[in-house]
């Protein structure tokens, strides 16, 4: 028989036990990251982990330089200094990997939130099943417009979409027609996924409204084998401005097609992606001499802010190379999650999904030329301004838009 005291005694124990526990399940709190990390997209995935390694570092030790969210302290003081790891996981660039590896994280793996994707055709899946188990994804790179408008409540997205990327991308086409550029007609060319669909759509939606002549709009098959006969119809439609949206390895085939064939467009003004990549200017980069992109992030934006340079070192270091338009994003998708579970005090999906939607970060206090990061009711951030950045055969320059510029858009590409 057990005693009244023995019974006291016991569930004593026995709570100080489930408090320790509590508290060495609370040192280590796991995110589940999803990226590419075989195939086409293998880099990508490989910078990502560097990219989201070096915000763990930021935030799990005292970086008290940084101006950024957590970077001053060890942890998360909303929960008892825990520290943040993650659990990686390879979607292998296939949407229905993606939504089965993100079921394992969540059912298996226990993790509260998720990061990815790279193609926004992976995030779409993750996000439904992220959704299902009121799991916060935050869509740390992918730009498709349409992720955000499905009346979903748990996909929270601190960049811009492509439908932001492109009113940026014609204000300056807009901008140059006025200061005397022939402008006049447009060549779309677009891989088959969402990310290409919806940054066509997009794209020749704004074309028609201002007034430009659209004389190719191409769709191809991603990762296919061969562009012969778009770039024919390419070369013989010769546009003012090419607008291509690819991924690395089709972009590269792109301009490899282009040199076989003698076709050099006027301009590339490109949907980022492929042509964001350090991989395409390493196979192709003298090819491509004042080809542009928009994008999200500008390392010439550590010169009026040191916490840029410095996070780009820490990353450099992990990874060979600078920040750039998709591992910038990343790293800051980290940053913000981190946050709101810091203020959410607690590792629970539902918890952690409210405290991002009242997230309110100065943009002097991320690496990015945002005015801040503030989710509205769909999740997405509407000041993640983007700029423009030109190839010059070394590096990138910011030309767009003039409060972000250290220098003038050379157009036509052969001004470079």
């Amino acid at each position: 028989m057990i005693s009244r005291r023995t019974f006291v005694h016991g569930t004593g124990a026995a709570a100080a036990l489930a408090a320790t526990g509590a508290r060495a399940q609370a040192a280590e709190i796991a995110i589940g990251i999803l990226f590419p990390t075989s195939g086409a997209g293998a880099q990508v995935g490989i910078d990502a982990r560097h990219a989201i390694d070096t915000a763990l570092d930021i935030i799990n030790n005292p970086h008290p330089d940084l101006e950024l969210p957590l970077a001053k302290g060890s942890g998360l003081p909303g929960l008892g200094g825990a520290k943040l790891k993650v659990i990686a996981a390879d979607h292998q660039s296939d949407p229905q990997k993606g939504r089965a590896e993100a079921e394992r994280l969540i059912t298996q793996d226990k993790v509260p939130a998720l990061i990815g994707s790279y193609q926004s055709a992976v995030a779409a899946t993750i996000s439904q099943t992220a959704e299902r188990y009121q799991v916060p994804y935050m869509a740390a790179d992918n730009s498709s417009p349409s992720l955000t408008r499905r009346g979903l409540k748990y996909i929270f997205r601190p960049g811009a979409h492509d439908e932001m990327f492109s009113t940026a991308m014609f204000d300056f086409l807009d901008d140059l027609k006025k200061k005397g550029a022939k402008i006049e007609t447009l060549a779309l060319f677009c891989e088959d996924t969402i990310f290409g669909t919806d940054s066509a759509n997009v794209q020749r939606k704004i074309a028609g409204e201002r007034g430009y002549k659209l004389v190719a709009d191409i769709k191809y098959r991603s990762n296919t084998p061969s562009l012969t006969a778009e770039v024919q119809q390419l070369k013989a439609a010769n546009a003012d401005v090419l607008l291509p949206s690819s991924y690395t390895t089709d972009a590269i085939l792109l301009v490899k097609t282009m040199n076989e064939l003698g076709y050099k467009p006027n301009a590339i003004l490109a949907q980022d992606a492929g042509f964001s990549e350090k991989a395409f200017y390493d196979a192709v980069g003298k090819d491509v001499v004042g080809a542009m992109t928009r994008g999200s992030f500008s390392l010439d934006l550590a010169a009026k802010r040191p916490t840029v340079g410095k996070v780009n070192e820490m990353f450099k270091k992990r990874s060979g190379k600078d920040l750039n338009d998709l591992s910038s994003r990343e790293f800051m998708a980290m940053i913000v999650l981190a946050d709101a579970i810091n203020r959410a005090k607690a590792a629970e999906g539902p918890k952690i999904r409210d405290a991002l939607a009242a997230t309110d970060i100065p943009g002097d206090m991320t690496i990015m030329p945002w005015k801040r990061v503030k989710f509205d009711e769909s999740g997405q951030n509407q000041d993640a301004d983007p700029v423009l950045l030109q190839w010059t055969g070394e590096k990138f320059v910011t030309f767009w838009p003039a409060n972000a510029a250290i220098a003038e858009a050379k157009f036509p590409m052969s001004k470079m």
